[in-house]
């Protein structure tokens, strides 16, 4: 979270806009470089030989090693196309262009970016779109829990659609909202008989 928030911190600093692309089935894209068996899945069992097992060709969501193998293709990707990792946080890529420069913040399969020249987005777009399907979100407008809302001099963060969901999901949506959580006009003193606590 705090990688995000610095990136949205620089973003509004160099005035420029992050957008969002989300990749399809991002772990069948990643490579296992191991011998991997699973079961037959219901319904896709084949009759002829019931209790073999298949070995699979790719990662497939739930393996253990799925996201670690979709991480090493995408890098591997990002690295080959110039890109820098980050230093600290290595889930951010850097690239340069003279003057200018793009950013990529990856999240498992959600990845934000911005650039200060409008080509370089286009350009990593196509790149992205060349080697993975995807789907292009547009603006950063909701990640991980964070609402954002871009302007051209200010980035606004809320987090209103998270505290409903946590409302929701303890019964308290219906709770009277009060700014004071006790009442105001109740006298509290010391209780001289009482047990001390810490």
């Amino acid at each position: 979270m705090e990688a995000v928030r610095l990136l949205l911190a620089f973003a509004c600093m160099s005035g420029f806009k992050l957008f969002q692309m989300d990749i399809k089935s991002a772990f069948l894209n990643g490579y296992i470089n191991e011998e991997v068996y699973v079961d037959q899945p219901p319904s896709f069992e084949d009759h002829q030989y019931p209790n073999h097992v298949f070995k699979l060709k790719k990662a497939l969501y739930g393996l253990k090693q799925a996201p670690k193998q979709w991480y090493e293709r995408l890098s591997n990707f990002l690295l080959s196309h110039g890109y820098e990792r980050g230093m600290i946080d290595k889930t951010l890529f850097i690239k340069k262009s003279n003057s200018e420069i793009i950013l990529v913040q990856i999240y498992v399969d959600d990845i934000i970016f911005g650039a200060t020249q409008d080509s370089l987005c286009e350009e990593f777009v196509a790149a992205m779109k060349g080697e993975f399907e995807m789907s292009m979100m547009g603006e950063l407008y909701f990640f991980l829990g964070l609402q954002v809302k871009q302007t051209n001099d200010e980035i606004f963060l809320c987090q209103s659609k998270y505290c409903k969901e946590i409302l929701k999901k303890f019964e308290m949506e219906s709770c009277k909202e009060a700014s004071t959580p006790m009442p105001s006009s109740c006298y509290m003193d010391a209780n001289a008989a009482g047990k001390g606590v810490d």
